[in-house]
């Protein structure tokens, strides 16, 4: 594997936990709002991780000038 194909790899696993901790934070919302707050926070997280993720392979796909 090259490296782009693993950081687009590595970018679908942390967006399925991504998508799984907002979906958790939601629905603690009514019940549990400092577990909430955690499951947002670690989503927050994690986007910041993505959107790493998303430079780093849009800097790679780029050929060099």
């Amino acid at each position: 594997m090259n490296k782009n194909e693993l950081l687009k790899k590595h970018q679908r696993k942390l967006s399925k936990k991504y998508k799984k901790l907002v979906e958790q934070a939601y629905n603690l919302r009514q019940t549990d709002h400092a577990l909430s707050d955690i499951s947002e926070f670690k989503a927050v997280k994690l986007l910041d991780k993505l959107n790493k993720l998303k430079y780093l392979s849009r800097e790679h796909s780029q050929p060099s000038v």
